[in-house]
């Protein structure tokens, strides 16, 4: 796990090598605003190691929102870690999401700021964070934003792509991967994440990526891609062609089998 800065953003930068699929990044995010913002919280098993990476950019005392873009495994590894140690940070999410987390943590209710898609959340200075729901999610509660302060978009799962190499997974910009990779990946992580893009009506599905078409950031930062600079116009072109890429379908026990048979003990 290592962090890389870009303006006033850290990334805390995690991977997981996945057969038959690639690479996949696990990333998480501190805006160093006047009232600073985690975005998401790691892994469970790395907990340790992204309670350690965070210190190294922020004192955890100093957060004062928690956004938890849905509440997956690889998104809310360390959250309660993070709650129970800084008892005045708030978790930011949607009333879905905070219900969901209920089945199985005891939820600090009187701690959770509620947000829907198109709200804004003022993190101080004048900045804010708008929500929006990306154009592609494996979770209904799925929230990512556009921040004020740097043009920058926050996209959750949508964009992810699983690299074919660590080399490639760990770049610090997606831009130096060849095009091709970077979209062959990208349409088979949406297949895998997002299965029922599959089944859309083209028009419709194309009018939710209107608003990103809009905002064109300088920057989108998804959990599960490296950092892209300059990238917008490639990812909507990426997004009208979802629709019809290829369908996922996972190794069946033979194929699974025959991987792990090939792996070194």
């Amino acid at each position: 796990m290592r962090t890389q800065r870009i303006d006033d953003v850290d990334i805390i930068r995690d991977y997981v090598e996945i057969p038959g699929l690639g690479v996949l990044d696990i990333n998480a995010f501190v805006i160093h605003a006047e009232q600073p913002v985690l975005v998401d919280t790691g892994r469970p098993v790395e907990r340790e190691s992204f309670l350690k990476a965070l210190s190294s950019v922020i004192d955890p005392a100093e957060l004062r929102w928690i956004w938890l873009t849905h509440p997956d495994r690889d998104h809310m590894g360390s959250l309660f870690d993070i709650l129970a140690t800084n008892t005045q940070a708030r978790l930011v999410t949607t009333f879905a999401a905070a219900g969901y987390l209920t089945v199985e943590f005891p939820v600090p209710m009187e701690r959770v700021y509620l947000l829907n898609p198109g709200q804004d959340l003022d993190i101080g200075g004048g900045r804010t964070l708008r929500a929006f729901r990306p154009p592609l999610f494996d979770s209904p509660m799925t929230t990512g934003f556009f921040d004020s302060g740097n043009g920058f978009c926050f996209s959750s799962d949508c964009f992810g792509a699983p690299m074919p190499t660590v080399a490639d997974a760990e770049v610090d910009d997606v831009g130096v991967v060849s095009a091709d990779t970077l979209r062959a990946a990208q349409l088979l992580w949406a297949g895998a994440d997002s299965p029922w893009v599959h089944t859309v009506d083209r028009a419709r599905f194309a009018a939710t990526y209107d608003e990103l078409r809009n905002e064109a950031p300088s920057m989108v930062l998804s959990t599960h891609l490296p950092p892209a600079r300059g990238q917008t116009d490639v990812f909507l072109d990426f997004l009208a062609e979802a629709p019809s890429g290829p369908p996922f379908v996972g190794p069946d026990q033979a194929a699974m089998e025959a991987m792990m048979a090939g792996m070194p003990h």
